[in-house]
């Protein structure tokens, strides 16, 4: 088992009501193994951590990214924009 620190921002943590979490997961869990874990733990956020970026050790890394003993990860949520 490996212990992730997760970080969450702006909306993710407004509807979460934390802004930080560790989780254990199996050795060889990916970004998406991490997610889908969030996603089970906290179903009202569900739809809005799959949009999320996500940046591993604040690097952005795609949901195949095998995580290590240690490792941080930040939910971005998506931004919008408005034009002039």
């Amino acid at each position: 088992m490996i212990r992730i620190r997760t970080r969450f921002f702006a909306s993710h943590r407004e509807a979460l009501g934390i802004d930080r979490l560790e989780i254990e997961l199996p050795d060889g869990s990916t970004v998406a193994d991490l997610v889908d874990r969030i996603a089970n733990q906290f179903p009202n956020v569900a739809a809005v951590v799959r949009l999320a970026r996500y940046a591993v050790n604040r690097v952005y890394l795609p949901a195949t990214t095998v995580l290590q003993a240690g490792d941080e990860v930040a939910f971005i949520p998506p931004v919008a924009g408005g034009g002039a």
